[in-house]
């Protein structure tokens, strides 16, 4: 067994370990539903990831080196699947797994799917060899089209030719956001060259969600790429910017980039943020940081960051201490991963307005006069 896998083997049964034996200790304990849970099927998950690998015809691909990581055979089993399934079947298995979630959960009415643009070449065609994973947003919107559960979260790459029509086209599928990782598309979102792009997102009302910090899901990341001071330029051209992850993580020049981006909250109101993946083992403590951080808490948007909820990255009990015992557990006791994820970040004291401004902010856009003003 290669040392790596060994030290994750040993680390997933410790903490299994450990997990089993904080349960049957606090078994005792009085299970109570957190105050601040949302109304049922009131709640927008604006943060969820769908991938693919081209079987049925979706156009979606992923690289051999991340198909090849541990990471990769991880995100399949929080679907409930595997890559021999996912040969077999085809893509559609993990819409079909996601809609079951979707269906079954109390809380979300709406999932917000994510489609993933490539790295851009010298010439504006996609980079096949440089991309690690991408899905197409014809692919995505047409799901949202089938499924009244999803919602159509286009990405599209600046740096690729056409993006002015593939923007259009977005806002007219119902895109509700634009999508970005730049430290894995290979995009700088400091670029002046872009001015023209951001311009078009105000134009459009169309939010740039982009993942700020360090990229920890892939195995090629250039996190200089995740400083928060890099969105200076789209937030003064005023576009609405949601800060995936409030930069939870990595550091930039020695300062958290977490510190880094709450500077910009007060000059910014065009600024937001989401609290995805902040229930993970690593991020433990952020989310109650950024509760009793002043001003923060309006600018809170719920996601997921699906399919990042599994164990053992992700479980109540790694929270102790942030949240009153009574209410994990209560979260513990959850089958739905979604509905997990909420009651979790209720426990840690999330407000019920957190769980549902992501729908004011993304789909109040989506007006039909608009589209006969850009003809």
């Amino acid at each position: 067994m290669p040392p790596v896998l060994r030290t994750i083997t040993i680390v997933f049964w410790l903490a299994s370990g450990i997990s089993l034996c904080v349960f049957i200790g606090l078994s005792v304990f009085e299970s109570r539903a957190p105050a601040s849970l949302p109304s049922n099927k009131s709640v927008v998950d604006m943060h969820a990831h769908i991938a693919g690998l081209g079987k049925g015809c979706t156009g979606c691909f992923v690289s051999n080196e991340l198909r090849k990581s541990l990471r990769f055979g991880w995100y399949l089993g929080a679907f409930g699947t595997n890559l021999e399934e996912l040969d077999r079947i085809g893509d559609g298995v993990l819409i079909n797994r996601l809609l079951e979630y979707a269906n079954t959960s109390r809380w979300v009415r709406q999932i917000v799917l994510l489609a993933f643009d490539g790295v851009a070449n010298d010439i504006g065609e996609l980079d096949r060899e440089a991309t690690q994973i991408f899905v197409p947003n014809t692919y995505v919107a047409e799901i949202a089209k089938r499924h009244e559960e999803f919602l159509f979260g286009a990405s599209i790459n600046p740096y690729r030719t056409g993006w002015y029509e593939r923007l259009v086209q977005a806002k007219r599928d119902g895109a509700v956001l634009n999508k970005w990782i730049p430290a894995i598309m290979q995009i700088d979102p400091s670029d002046r060259a872009l001015e023209a792009f951001y311009l078009a997102l105000v134009e459009l009302d169309i939010p740039l969600l982009v993942h700020v910090g360090d990229e920890n899901a892939f195995p090629s990341v250039d996190n200089s790429l995740g400083d928060p001071m890099r969105l200076l330029a789209p937030l003064e051209a005023g576009v609405t910017v949601i800060a995936a992850h409030i930069a939870t993580t990595g550091k930039t020049d020695g300062k958290d980039n977490f510190l880094r981006l709450i500077e910009l909250i007060d000059r910014y109101p065009n600024l937001y943020v989401d609290i995805s993946s902040l229930t993970q083992l690593n991020k433990r403590g952020y989310l109650s940081q950024a509760l009793a951080t002043e001003g923060l808490e309006h600018r809170m948007l719920y996601g997921s960051d699906w399919p990042l909820q599994s164990f053992p990255l992700v479980s109540s009990w790694w929270h102790i201490g942030y949240a009153p015992l009574a209410e994990l557990r209560y979260a513990s006791q959850l089958g739905n991963p979604f509905d997990r994820d909420i009651a979790i970040k209720a426990a840690l004291g999330t407000p019920t307005a957190v769980f549902i401004r992501a729908t004011e902010l993304m789909l109040g856009s989506l007006d039909e006069d608009f589209f006969e003003e850009i003809q």
